[in-house]
């Protein structure tokens, strides 16, 4: 690529499904939980089930997170500037 070549920005796109943010929240959960969890004495199946109950909570934030993210990119590939929080 030359020097004075621009990136093709990247292709628009809609946040992930809410089930997917679910899933991978609530893994995320578990490998955050597990080792602590099951030294302290608590057993797999409820580390599990706390794990997925996590997910539920956390999922629309990170997908309202996904979304903020993805407008900031199509609004840098149009051109347009958004205030950026500090």
């Amino acid at each position: 690529m030359a020097d004075d070549e621009k990136p093709r920005p990247l292709p628009d796109r809609a946040p992930r499904p809410l089930a997917v943010h679910w899933v991978i929240d609530a893994a995320v959960a578990f490998l955050l939980t597990a080792i602590v969890a099951l030294f302290l004495g608590a057993s797999l199946i409820l580390v599990v089930i706390a794990a997925a109950i996590a997910g539920v909570f956390l999922a629309p934030w990170t997908r309202s997170l996904e979304a903020r993210g993805l407008a900031r990119r199509r609004d840098r590939a149009d051109g347009t500037s958004t205030p950026e929080r500090q």
